[in-house]
Order: structure tokens, then C-alpha cells, then sequence
């Protein structure tokens, strides 16, 4: 790979990078939004990197001190200004940043690996007196399998996520990805619907409803599931790799 091409590559991953974190959303697919300004600096510095190596390609070859000029040969015939040929594959995800990025993340990788584990909690406040009260999925689960004073028993929750289909099973799950750090340590926490029609997966929509009676409420054995009373569609939320209260 000549010097041209070499170029051509810093600045089109500098233009990708920026383009998947500054002038558009792309980047939280991958990556949670606190990394967003890392992301937009690699941008910045790939680029003046690009421009350095533009103009210093532009220099003059300089004379040694006996007036041959240097190159970069070594006197056995070969060429160390070259790259591997292997370096041309880095145009591919350079050029998928521009015009083609990947699927987010969605009911088809949720539907194949197990719910997020929910961190242990011992004390919990009063829930409000608001109904439906606005929950994350996250705080749903904690309260119907960990709060010993069984407060969401009978009380109308709220809830938002996308639509995760379950084969071969009664209900469909109420879903949300979260992101540790980036897309490869993606993990799902999901709550089980009852009493509605499942909408197409990856359906946004938030779910109105009582907990769904199993087990013993406040331990393990209780399931994180509801029972709809209202199902509405919603707009994707931009940072959607997050588990957030319900916007409405």
C-alpha cells in the first residue's frame, strides 16, 4: 500500500469516526454515550494524522552528506515504505462507518442468551402514590423478586422497551439491551407480557400493567412478568442501549 493509499485510509476512518459519533447517533449502537468524546478525538487526531502524512509526502527527498539521496530500499531489494497487502482489509470498516453501518442491536440477540442477573437490594423506598407508577425494567425485577415488603403487589406499573418475540410460549418479553461499555458486552434484562398480542420484535412500545401472580412476591421464585392492560407503540429512544424510565 503506497503512501497516497496510506492517506486515503487515515482520513476516511477519521471521516468515519466522526460521522458515526459527531454528526450522527451511529456510535451508540456500539458504544455507551460517555465514550461518545473519545471517539469524536480518534476522529480528529486520524485526520491530522492523514493531513501530516499528505504533506510530508510532499517534502523533497533530502541528500545524505555525500550527495546520494535516501530511499527507502535497504540494498537487497526490498521496499520498506510498503505496507502488508493484508492493511487494504482496514478499508472495509472505514468505508461501513461512511455509508453502510451494522444492525443495532436487538430481539434477536435477546431472544438467545439469558436475562441480565439484577444486582442484590435490601432496602427499597415507598413506591410513589402516582399510578401507573414509571419504572425500568431493572426496577421492576428488583422489586417483585427481591422487596420483602411486597409494595408492587396489585400496584399499576409502567414500562418501556422493545418487543422480543418467545416461540412456542404463552406472552412475548418486554426488553432492554444495556451496554456496559460497548456492544460486546451487551446484556438484556426482560419482563414477560401476559395478556396482549405480541407486535412485530424490535416493536418500541410501552406496556401499562399489574405484576403477574408466581411464586412468592419478594423472592427469587416470583417471575418478572406483567399483566398488559394497555400496550401503546413509541418512537426508539436515541440512546436506546440503556434501561430508562418511560418518557410518558
Amino acid at each position: 500500500m503506497k503512501r497516497p493509499l496510506q492517506v486515503t485510509l487515515l482520513v476516511l476512518s477519521g471521516l468515519g469516526l466522526l460521522h458515526a459519533s459527531l454528526f450522527t447517533d451511529l456510535s451508540l449502537r456500539f458504544v455507551k454515550e460517555g465514550m461518545r468524546p473519545i471517539l469524536v478525538a480518534s476522529g480528529v487526531l486520524l485526520l491530522v494524522l492523514g493531513v501530516a502524512e499528505a504533506w510530508s509526502s510532499q517534502k523533497p527527498v533530502s541528500d545524505d552528506a555525500d550527495g546520494h539521496g535516501h530511499d527507502q530500499d535497504d540494498g537487497h531489494g526490498h521496499d520498506h515504505s510498503t505496507v502488508p497487502r493484508i492493511a487494504w482489509l482496514l478499508f472495509l470498516p472505514a468505508l461501513s462507518l461512511l455509508f453502510y453501518a451494522p444492525p443495532a442491536l436487538g430481539a434477536y440477540t435477546a431472544a438467545r442468551e439469558a436475562p441480565k442477573a439484577v444486582a442484590e437490594q435490601r432496602y427499597f423506598d415507598p413506591l410513589p402514590a402516582t399510578s401507573p407508577i414509571p419504572l425500568t425494567l431493572t426496577q421492576f425485577t428488583s422489586r417483585v423478586q427481591q422487596d420483602h415488603k411486597r409494595d408492587i403487589g396489585g400496584r399499576s406499573v409502567r414500562m418501556t422497551g422493545f418487543v422480543t418475540p418467545d416461540k412456542g410460549a404463552d406472552g412475548w418479553y418486554l426488553t432492554r439491551i444495556i451496554f456496559t461499555c460497548c456492544a460486546a458486552d451487551a446484556q438484556s434484562v426482560k419482563v414477560r407480557i401476559h395478556g396482549a398480542a405480541a407486535l412485530p420484535a424490535n416493536t418500541w412500545v410501552t406496556v401499562t400493567g399489574t405484576w403477574h401472580p408466581g411464586g412468592t412476591l419478594g423472592t427469587s421464585s416470583a417471575p418478572a412478568a406483567l399483566d398488559a392492560r394497555t400496550v401503546k407503540k413509541v418512537a426508539k429512544p436515541v440512546n436506546a442501549y440503556t434501561d430508562a424510565l418511560p418518557l410518558f
